[in-house]
């Protein structure tokens, strides 16, 4: 496919001031042609997006419109069309990156407020306090949607088996959101139509998930 193709390790890093605090963002803009599944607040589902931004907030942080909060980021950025925020109360300058046979993943860690998804501790509506592991992962091949949901899921099971290796008895915590990027196919390419953890690009993408985790996590200690 035509179009310069940028990979996750050349995400920018931006700053900002936000209440008397200098707070980072990451922003990764891969180019024409790129098909995203995400978990985000803003731009998520499935659908074409030219940018993901993964944006850092206060602790404290008390809006109740993070979709409007990341849409302003965003034109301050200079991000135009659709795309995906991300938030976290992380340091995301100590991200975590790692690349396996083509697939990547780019991820910031958060793990002061965490848990098991499975608790007696009833849900509520909203964003929830942020601290928040964000992934973020680029496979360059082109997957139905059916595969992009496997994809998340994969990334999912890698992040729990990299808290566990990592030493936090844990799945995460509560606030935990995924972004995977899959190519747009062209005439005669071939589409994927899994991405389970032993196919293999959810087996390359696990390693990635794994590896940049486990990175984003001593990064952050």
């Amino acid at each position: 496919m035509a179009g310069a193709v940028t990979g996750l390790d050349s995400v920018r890093q931006l700053t900002r001031c936000e209440d008397g605090e200098r707070l980072g963002a990451l922003v990764w803009v891969p180019g024409p042609g790129w098909r995203m599944v995400s978990s985000a607040v803003l731009g998520g589902g499935i659908g074409q997006r030219g940018w993901v931004l993964n944006a850092q907030v206060s602790h404290g942080y008390r809006r109740t419109d993070p979709e409007r909060h990341l849409a302003e980021l965003a034109a301050d950025a200079g991000l135009a069309g659709p795309g995906v925020g991300l938030m976290t109360a992380a340091d995301v300058a100590r991200y975590g990156y790692a690349a396996d046979g083509g697939a990547e993943a780019l991820v910031t860690a958060g793990v002061g407020v965490r848990g098991w998804a499975a608790s007696p501790v009833e849900g509520s509506e909203g964003p929830g306090r942020p601290g928040t592991i964000n992934l973020v992962v680029r496979v360059p091949v082109p997957l139905t949607d059916a595969a992009l949901v496997n994809a998340a899921t994969t990334a999912t099971e890698a992040k729990v088996q990299a808290l566990l290796d990592s030493g936090h008895d844990c799945s995460g915590t509560p606030t935990d959101a995924v972004c995977v990027a899959a190519r747009v196919p062209a005439p005669g390419d071939e589409v994927h139509a899994f991405a389970g953890p032993r196919s293999l690009w959810g087996a390359r993408l696990a390693r990635a998930v794994h590896g940049a985790v486990r990175s984003a996590i001593d990064a952050g200690a």
